[in-house]
Parts: C-alpha cells; sequence; structure tokens
C-alpha cells in the first residue's frame, strides 16, 4: 500500500552556518526519505530556518541591516549548504513567513477559544539601558549555589546548578553592562498540565522511541506546568493577536513553521487544497519529525499538546537522535573540529560523510562520534575496496570483449537469489532508522560478490579466447551484484547511484529493480565512481577550520602530574577500545604461496601471500614454529587493511594472525580447513 509522508527535519537557527551537527540530522532523514521514495511511496520533505527571537534582532542591529534582510542572507547560505550535501528538500523556507503567521495566530485564537490560553505577571530583570526584558543568554552574575562570578542567567558551568536568572547575585546586562531591575510584566501561557493523560496515551501509541518514552514519563510524572508562550517588545517575531507589545515565543512559531513551509509548497504546486488532507484529526497522511534529544520537551509535549488542542493531528512519529563528537570530544573551534557545511565541501566528497554516519546511526538516541582516523579507513575499505572494486573488477571485461552487452543469463542464480533475499531485512533496517546495521548487510553482500569474483579469476581465464563465454558470464553476474548492491545503497549514496544508472544506462532504479536482474543489456564504459579519500584532505580541512576559528581565550593545557615513584615502574592501560574499533579491521583468509628466512632476523619469515585477487608480502615472527618449505599450500588470517610499514627487511603489507602459547606452538589454518582466500573472516 502506498504511504503519503510528510516528513521535517528540526529548524536550523538563523545566527550562523551549518556545521555538522545540523549535517548529521538532515543526512539521517534525507535517507530515510530516499528509502521511502525508493519504495514508491508519496514523500514530502520540508524545512525551513527558525527565524525568530532576541538574538536575532540584535545580531541584526551588530550588522547594522535589518533583521529581514539578515534572515534571508542565512537562508540561501544554509540552503546552498544543504544542496551541497544532496539533502532533498521540497522546500527550504523561513519561519518569518506570511503563512507562518496566519497558523500561528490562528492555533493560538483556537486554544484561547478552548480556555487554554491565561495570563499572569511574570518578574523578570530589566535592561534600563536598552529599555528591555533579558532573555537568560543576556545576563551573567555569581551563581546563588557556588558563588563562582560570570556565570549565565539559567545555569553555572563551575557547579553545574540549575536556576532561575532572579537568583543571581551581582547580575549585570550583557548587552549594555548596566544593572538590570526587577520588573513585572503580564505573559501569556498555554495550560499545558491539562494534557499530561493525553501525552501519556500518545506516547504509549509508539510516537517516540523507548528511551525518549520514559524520559518523557518522568517529566509527567513530575508534573507538567503551564507553558509560557509569549515574550515583550522588543523583538522580533509576530505579534500576539489582541496586543501591540507582546509577541509569540519563538518556540511556539518555530514548529508551526513546518506546517507554513508545507503549505507554501503546496501552493507552489497549485494544491493548496489538500493541506487539510496531511493536517486534519482524520487524516490518512503521516508526520515524521527528525529532531535532536535536546529539544525533545518541545516536540513531544508541547506541540502534540498544542496541535490537538487546535484541532489539528498530531505527528505520527518522533524520530530522535544524539549529539555529534569528533575524535571522543566535543566539537571545538579552537582544535578545528566544529567543522562547517562549506569548510567540508572545500575539501571533501559529501558521500564520504553521508556514509560514515550512516554507518554510525543505529535508530536510538546514542551520541555519534566522527572518529577522523576510522572516517578515512571505513570510507576507503568499504566504498573504494569493496563497493566500487566489484564494477571496477567486472566492467572491463564486458566492455572489452562483449560489445558491451550482458550475458543473458546468469551464472550463479543462487548467488543473485542470496542478495535478493537481503530485501526484506535491509528495508526493516532502514524503516526503523538503524541504517548502521543495514550497511553491515550491505557490505557482507559484497564480500560475498568479491569472493565470488576472486573464486572465478576472470582475469585469468580471459587469457584464452575459448573462455571468452565464461569471462561474460562472471563478469555479468558481478556487474548485476554491484547494480543490486548500489539499489541497497542509494539512499545513502545517492550521486554514486545516479553514476551508476549512466554507467549501466537505465533509467532510475526503484526498489521494485530488485525483482529483476539486468541480462542482455548494453552498457557503458566504466569511470570511476569515487575516488579514494586520502587523510591529507582531512587534515587540511581540520587546518582551514581552525584558522577560521582563532580561540585566543582558550585555557593553556595543565602540566601532567608527575607519577608516584611506587607505581612508576608499572606500564599503564591503553585507552579502551569500543566494537567500532574491531569493526574497522579487515581479516582476510590467504594462502602462502612463498616462504623464506629473513637474513638478520631470528624470528622473521618473509611470507607471499595470495588473497584470491592479488598478493602481497609479509613479514611474520613465526620462524620458531615452521620450516619455511613447509609453509606453501597452507593458509592463515592476514589484517588486510593495515597501513604498510617499512622495515629495514623491505615493506610488510599486512598482519599475520596465529594462535598459541608461542614457540614452537604457534598454529595456522590448514589447507583443508574449507576456507578460501579472500575470504572475509568476521
Amino acid at each position: 500500500m502506498t504511504r503519503r509522508l510528510l516528513v521535517t527535519s528540526a529548524l536550523p537557527y538563523a545566527n550562523g552556518a551549518i556545521h555538522l551537527g545540523h549535517l548529521l540530522e538532515h543526512i539521517q532523514t534525507d535517507i530515510w526519505v530516499r528509502f521511502q521514495r525508493l519504495r514508491g511511496h508519496e514523500v514530502i520533505y520540508v524545512c525551513a530556518d527558525d527565524t525568530h527571537g532576541a538574538a536575532t534582532m540584535l545580531k541584526a542591529e551588530e550588522a547594522g541591516v535589518s533583521p529581514e534582510t539578515l534572515i534571508e542572507s542565512l537562508r540561501v547560505a544554509h540552503a546552498a549548504d544543504f544542496q551541497g550535501f544532496l539533502i532533498s528538500h521540497d522546500n527550504y523556507y523561513s519561519t518569518h513567513s506570511p503563512e507562518n503567521k496566519a497558523l500561528s495566530e490562528s492555533i493560538y485564537l483556537a486554544l484561547r477559544e478552548r480556555g487554554l490560553i491565561f495570563t499572569r505577571g511574570v518578574e523578570q530583570l530589566f535592561d534600563p539601558a536598552r529599555g528591555m526584558f533579558l532573555a537568560d543568554r543576556f545576563v551573567k552574575g555569581n551563581c546563588p549555589r557556588c558563588q563562582s562570578p560570570d556565570q549565565y542567567g539559567d545555569n553555572c558551568d563551575a557547579c553545574g546548578a540549575t536556576y532561575d536568572a532572579m537568583e543571581l547575585g551581582a547580575p549585570r546586562s550583557l548587552l549594555s553592562g548596566a544593572t538590570p531591575e526587577r520588573r513585572t510584566s503580564d505573559h501569556y501561557f498555554f495550560d499545558l498540565p491539562q494534557y499530561t493523560d493525553f501525552l501519556r496515551g500518545w506516547h504509549e501509541r509508539g510516537a517516540v522511541q523507548p528511551e525518549v518514552a520514559n524520559k518523557l514519563t518522568e517529566w509527567l510524572d513530575a508534573g507538567l506546568k503551564p507553558w509560557d508562550i509569549s515574550r515583550d517588545a522588543p523583538y522580533f517575531g509576530f505579534v500576539i493577536p489582541g496586543t501591540e507589545d507582546k509577541y509569540f515565543y519563538v518556540w511556539l512559531d518555530a514548529p508551526i513553521g513546518y506546517m507554513a513551509s508545507f503549505a507554501n509548497l503546496l501552493g507552489q504546486r497549485g494544491r493548496s487544497d489538500e493541506f487539510g488532507a496531511w493536517w486534519d484529526r482524520d487524516s490518512t497522511a503521516e508526520v515524521h519529525h527528525f529532531i535532536g534529544k535536546d529539544i525533545v520537551n518541545f516536540h513531544a509535549l508541547f506541540w502534540p499538546a498544542m496541535l490537538d488542542g487546535a484541532g489539528y493531528r498530531t505527528p505520527t512519529r518522533i524520530h530522535t537522535h544524539g549529539f555529534v563528537t569528533v575524535d571522543g570530544t566535543k566539537m571545538s573551534k579552537s582544535r578545528g573540529t566544529f567543522i562547517n557545511a562549506s569548510t567540508y565541501l572545500r575539501h571533501l566528497k559529501p558521500e564520504y560523510l553521508r556514509y560514515y554516519f550512516a554507518a554510525k546511526l543505529n535508530g536510538t538516541v546514542d551520541d555519534i562520534d566522527l572518529n577522523l582516523e576510522d572516517f578515512v579507513a571505513r570510507v576507503n575499505s568499504d566504498l573504494v575496496g569493496k563497493i566500487v572494486n566489484i564494477a571496477s573488477r567486472c566492467a572491463g571485461f564486458i566492455t572489452r570483449l562483449c560489445d558491451g552487452v550482458l550475458a543473458p543469463a546468469l551464472h550463479q542464480p543462487e548467488l543473485w537469489q542470496r542478495y535478493r533475499d537481503a530485501a526484506d531485512s535491509i528495508a526493516g533496517c532502514y524503516e526503523r532508522g538503524d541504517t548502521a546495521r543495514a550497511l553491515r548487510e550491505i557490505t557482507a553482500l559484497a564480500d560475498l560478490a568479491n569472493q565470488y569474483i576472486a573464486e572465478h579469476a576472470p582475469w585469468t581465464l580471459a587469457k584464452d579466447p575459448a573462455q571468452r563465454d565464461a569471462v561474460r558470464a562472471i563478469a555479468t553476474q558481478g556487474v548485476e551484484l554491484f547494480r543490486m548492491l548500489m539499489l541497497y545503497l542509494s539512499p545513502v549514496l545517492p550521486g554514486m547511484a545516479r553514476a551508476t544508472e549512466d554507467f549501466l544506462a537505465i533509467p532510475p532504479l526503484t526498489w521494485s529493480d530488485l525483482d529483476r536482474p539486468l541480462l542482455a543489456h548494453r552498457i557503458n564504459a566504466f569511470t570511476p565512481l569515487i575516488g579514494r579519500l586520502e587523510a591529507e584532505a582531512v587534515e587540511r580541512m581540520i587546518a582551514d577550520e581552525r584558522e577560521a576559528h582563532v580561540d585566543v581565550s582558550a585555557p593553556a593545557a595543565a602540566s601532567a602530574a608527575p607519577a608516584s615513584s611506587d607505581v612508576s615502574a608499572i606500564e599503564p592501560f591503553k585507552p579502551e577500545i569500543g566494537i567500532d574499533d574491531f569493526a574497522r579491521i579487515d581479516l582476510r583468509v590467504a594462502r602462502i604461496v612463498a616462504a623464506s628466512p629473513v637474513e638478520g632476523a631470528d624470528k622473521l619469515l618473509r611470507l607471499t601471500l595470495s588473497l584470491g585477487d592479488s598478493e602481497r608480502q609479509v613479514f611474520a615472527g613465526i620462524r620458531s614454529a615452521y620450516d619455511p618449505t613447509a609453509l606453501v599450500g597452507r593458509l592463515t588470517v592476514v589484517v588486510a587493511n593495515l597501513a604498510p610499514r617499512k622495515m629495514r627487511f623491505g615493506t610488510s603489507e599486512g598482519m599475520v594472525l596465529a594462535a598459541g602459547p608461542g614457540g614452537r606452538d604457534i598454529f595456522l589454518l590448514s589447507p583443508d580447513s574449507g576456507a578460501e582466500p579472500g575470504m572475509v573472516v568476521r
């Protein structure tokens, strides 16, 4: 059955450039959207810049431009960055729009009509020099708990306490330096506690992930408080109907911006009358929001309650993700790891990051770490070494020997069927947002294809003209398996998918294409689909970003304390590693085709290893256990993606793994173990 899906990413605030945190969310959303489109569903993906608030007003004032000019320039820049990362928004709009103003006012009036809006006086800090009430971010003072100076108006960096700005000692305005005054102003509130039972039921129907539901239950059990939805002038935003100097708080009209962007898109397409079919209570369409875990309360408490109170349907699901770290720590401008989208795109291809984030996302709120060394290794191992390698090894035989026409039948139908049988499992992973598992299943299929090609060695058969049909059949099978892999990967790698369609001379891929192999079809000459990711390019990107954010206020690192004398001889433990560190290791079965002692080294043997489609030299410390002549023909396991190491005897291109207590008891695989060269060890 065809589904109708309205999908959104959280709205980036119009106060700076798009960075890795935004990219994680938009890449995650885009992969889900592209998967649903691939399956044939109707999908509309909208977003917008979040533009309102005192911060926008003050930043525009500082720049000497109007807020409208500022936010439009940022919107254009943000849209360009997302397009650079192949994000397929149907509409990228702004919350400062006529559609959003009309919807915000109508929703507010509907809530007021139902008795869900009330007013009461609120005491706040007021800057007499600037003539405005101060948000928490615009006031500093002494922490009321530990007395640490220079702390913001909502929490203390020194002791971690949270508090109200009114509790600060010796407060001062960050806007003027003046001492704030205490003043009372009438504020408008949404009566959120009335929705406690409603929200419990909504969460229990699967609208959020289990770990998010647990957190929401804590808030519900603690008791909800009325939500302050107004701010005093001066403020950049929409005036509350019936007032002259009260404005909607930015978090009231920001989520309504999803609806407004959608309404704007319908207007562009001449379909404005369809709005209710998506947003009415009885709508059969689905609404999916992708957000970070820091804004769960707005999306999973205030937003559904406000929608229901105004007579609209609630979201089908809130997909929540964690934060982004780089090399295990918070993104840092001074270290160059607070990476902006535009900086990344000057140095690296967008699909490298799309693939890496997809390999980390598992549908939970776990934080995602961009380990830069792992980033390079995984991209090169998976994309270049495993997936693209299949096409590059097979396509040339079709164009050179077969006039570019694929064979009329599959060489191994049972292997093709294994690929086809994986479709439901991979689809389930994409649907749940567990792209990490989807990619593991896809790369395991790629391993099967590479083993198949290595086993049949078409490059050897091609030397005999009588074997041309066999070469064509094997190469056709390889090309077809590559096509299926790229179909599975197309939500993650849309640029490579388009290049694959050009290479294979086929229409845009769809999920139903899995049901029929590509046979007896003329393809184009193969050209490289993606190049290796060079570590030097990553280093240049980091240096570029670091130069753009020189942080002269960063404290110097403290000197390391000397080790205690009674433990100085003990070697410290190395840092703990996680399962992702093991995932980077590419273990392959190799056959020893030559072995000889290394002169000048008592423990080393020089081994020549065959991995099926290639040979490499490795130095192994197993001389005490084996006569070199007895090793020829034996199997071993090799770390195939270990960087070559120059030694005084030559270059070692891997590492042999063996087991045993040492000495003469070091064991390798026997030739009759059933393993084959090139086979992946898992």
